[in-house]
């Protein structure tokens, strides 16, 4: 099954302060506020959610098209995604922005101060699937410009190409008819737990009707593993896969989706994607990074055999 991804494409500029970045706020004084951390550390981190999935995907043997916009300064990253097989094709290179960049100054408490630049992904709209996913038998729709997902969605529809919407963290930007949108006709809906329940309130919908419009709604639930639920059947709870390490929470829900599409593409069946997902999760959750960790073909199934037992036979 040929995979095609669409999302952010971004790199992330992570730093920590020694200090509480409270203790340098004056009460008397935020209405004028010019402030300058001297940090401790700096991370360059190559991610985006539709560059991490397709990371993941390519670790199992498949070779993914990435979709998404970025600037001049992605080609040492992108030799780097082609050189692990995914395929680049489908990323349009902008003449006058950056790749989107994140920036992020942290405390020991947690506190942060951080910006976010979209840059280049403010054109990811003027992509054409017909023109760059031709061959693909599903697409998912990721966190992108929210003008470009909603023209991948209608291009799927049109092409009548499968999709599966995953609108994460862009839910909480988009109004009630622009998900409903998406979410119209999906042969996958993913979630977190939190965006489960902002999906129903925007949307207006019960869980009920969105089943009705959707194949399959799965939603991770964090170290409850996840829950997958079809319409006219019970819902079927997927236990997470045991963690070696709780290193670094990013980018743990994208390798869970780039295991599931790996394992569905190969026939498994849904709860079988689900743990497939969740032992890459769990590789994910215990390195730094979003494309950091290592998995292949031959290392996964003694992993998902130590975490559930004896693999599921595939479907048809």
């Amino acid at each position: 099954m040929r995979v095609a991804v669409t999302g952010s494409i971004a790199t992330d500029h992570l730093m920590t302060f020694p200090a509480r970045i409270t203790d340098q706020l004056l009460a008397d004084r935020l209405d004028r506020v010019s402030l300058s951390f001297l940090v401790d550390s700096l991370e360059i981190r190559q991610g985006g959610v539709a560059a991490n999935i397709s990371y993941g995907l390519a670790l199992l043997g498949h070779r993914p098209l990435l979709v998404g916009a970025v600037g001049a300064d992605f080609a040492e990253y992108g030799a780097r995604l082609s050189a692990l097989g995914v395929d680049t094709g489908g990323v349009l290179v902008s003449a006058t922005r950056h790749t989107a960049r994140f920036l992020c100054t942290t405390d020991p408490d947690g506190n942060q101060i951080a910006s976010f630049y979209p840059g280049a992904m403010t054109e990811a709209a003027r992509i054409d699937l017909a023109e760059v996913a031709s061959g693909a038998d599903v697409v998912l729709i990721g966190a992108d410009d929210p003008a470009a997902m909603l023209r991948h969605t209608r291009a799927c529809r049109r092409l009548g190409i499968r999709f599966m919407a995953d609108p994460s963290q862009q839910l909480a930007r988009l109004d009630g008819g622009d998900i409903r949108e998406l979410v119209e006709g999906a042969d996958h809906l993913f979630t977190n737990e939190y965006e489960h329940e902002l999906l129903l309130r925007k949307t207006g919908w019960t869980t009920g009707e969105v089943l009705d419009r959707v194949g399959t709604w799965v939603t991770t639930l964090g170290e409850k593993g996840s829950r997958i639920d079809r319409a006219g059947e019970p819902p079927v709870e997927v236990a997470a896969a045991p963690a070696t390490a709780v290193t670094d929470p990013t980018g743990v829900g994208d390798a869970f989706r780039a295991g599931y599409l790996a394992a569905l593409a190969t026939g498994r069946t849904p709860p079988d994607a689900a743990r497939t997902g969740s032992v890459l999760a769990s590789l994910a959750l215990a390195t730094v990074g979003t494309q950091t960790y290592h998995a292949t073909p031959t290392t996964l199934p003694p992993l998902l055999k130590a975490a559930y037992g004896p693999p599921v036979t595939p479907s048809g």
